[in-house]
């Protein structure tokens, strides 16, 4: 393609709703937004692609992913089951835009959202190799430094042959001689006799199944992914995950605040929420409690978040809510001080604060809320800015889409009004 034309390069994300490992697996939360919504970001953000199309046949999936910009293409039923193919879905996909918008499409990638940490980088990575370096097809891949294993039993079982070289005498240039090897285990990318140094073996890469770019008509021809010349793209061997059961889904969780690097647009601002709520123990204080003689309960705050309070209400722009399960008096005292309404003493905080936005007649998607425990979780499911502590709960940490880097108690909440304020405050 001649590099002073604009190809049309769309990014297709499969995303059906019949998980059975995790169920709903495309809408679960990592960093606080669904995986399907965190796909659909990083391509958008890609300097190459001219539309990103979501290929689902369940509505919820449908509504995140247009929430987050995608275009909508239905799956039919008969490529939507377990048994259908990627590459399936992604020709459907492609015919579909292709009708719907009147172009050609010149390239498509397949981008997994079940790979959560893919990035911006990775998919104009891919993109690039095929529309200005003229590959036919490419794929993400990270370096893989491990000695791979296999059990003659299990090659037994599935049919595979298990005649195997052995060398004879230890070293590199021992005889080899063929033997069988039925049971035990051996090397599949190294001689288990020789173990050389990893600077002195050949590099093996590893697919990470996050990211795929084919040519248009090269992918209609071949009918799959790797045709032709296909290069290899390499990531961050860091953030290669994918999503396939509840135990990758807790991983991914925990490692979002250290894997998703702050970004334009990343932190809010006072033009992104209409209020913010913000849990007591453990976010405005550090979650100790002093108990007296008497049995009465004395809690620390910090200064400079009572600064950013302030701040925050004497702007003008923004409702404010204390929400807590404490029915501590000095919540409420604590509320007079700053001159915000409070709820405390709440068992469902996630029920209340829905029913204090209707009041309030603020959209939740608009909320900022800040928590640190787990009884925070069902509120970070409701609203648009779940924000976390830094000392919050590994799980809360997870689901949250942004994460100060000050504890709570020791001005995490006069961070957060720095984010939203910005030089004013």
């Amino acid at each position: 393609m001649p590099p002073t034309d604009r190809p049309t390069v769309i990014a297709v994300i499969p995303a059906r709703g019949g998980s059975k490992g995790v169920p709903a697996k495309n809408l679960a939360a990592v960093g606080g937004v669904p995986l399907v919504a965190r796909a659909v970001r990083e391509c958008l953000a890609a300097r190459l692609i001219t539309d990103v199309v979501v290929s689902t046949d369940d509505d919820a999936i449908a509504a995140a992913a247009r929430g987050a910009g995608a275009v909508i293409v239905r799956r039919p039923t008969a490529i939507a089951g377990d048994t259908a193919t990627s590459e399936a879905a992604v020709l459907h996909a492609m015919d579909a835009y292709e009708v719907e918008h009147g172009t050609a499409v010149d390239a498509v990638l397949l981008v997994q959202c079940t790979s959560p940490f893919i990035v911006r980088e990775d998919i104009d990575g891919v993109a690039a190799a095929v529309v200005e370096q003229g590959a036919d097809s490419a794929l993400t891949v990270a370096p893989f430094h491990g000695f791979v294993w296999r059990d003659a039993a299990d090659d037994a079982s599935s049919g595979i042959g298990a005649d195997r070289d052995a060398r004879t005498a230890d070293g590199p240039d021992a005889p080899v001689a063929t033997v069988a090897t039925t049971e035990g285990g051996y090397g599949v990318n190294h001689d288990k006799s020789f173990r050389p140094r990893r600077q002195d073996r050949p590099q093996d890469l590893l697919e990470t199944g996050a990211a795929y770019a084919m040519d248009a008509a090269g992918f209609r021809t071949a009918n799959h992914r790797f045709f032709g010349r296909t290069e290899l793209v390499r990531t961050d061997p860091a953030r290669v995950l994918e999503v396939d059961d509840p135990h990758d889904l807790a991983r991914a969780r925990a490692l979002a605040p250290l894997l998703d690097a702050p970004r334009p647009g990343a932190l809010p601002t006072v033009d992104d929420v209409d209020a913010v709520v913000l849990d007591f123990d453990g976010t405005q204080t550090d979650d100790r409690v002093l108990i007296d003689a008497d049995g009465r309960e004395i809690v620390a705050v910090h200064r400079g978040d009572g600064l950013g309070i302030g701040a925050l209400r004497k702007s003008g722009q923004l409702k404010m809510l204390i929400l807590s399960t404490e029915q501590n008096p000095v919540v409420a005292a604590r509320a007079r001080k700053l001159q915000i309404p409070v709820l405390h003493g709440i068992d469902r905080k996630d029920l209340a604060l829905k029913q204090w936005c209707e009041d309030q007649g603020i959209a939740p998607e608009r909320v900022l809320y800040v928590g640190n425990d787990a009884n925070d979780l069902p509120c970070f499911g409701l609203v648009g800015w779940p924000v976390a502590v830094a000392n919050a709960h590994d799980v809360v940490r997870g689901a949250a889409r942004a994460v100060t880097s000050t504890p709570g108690g020791s001005g995490a909440i006069r961070e957060i009004a720095s984010w939203l304020l910005g030089p004013s405050l």
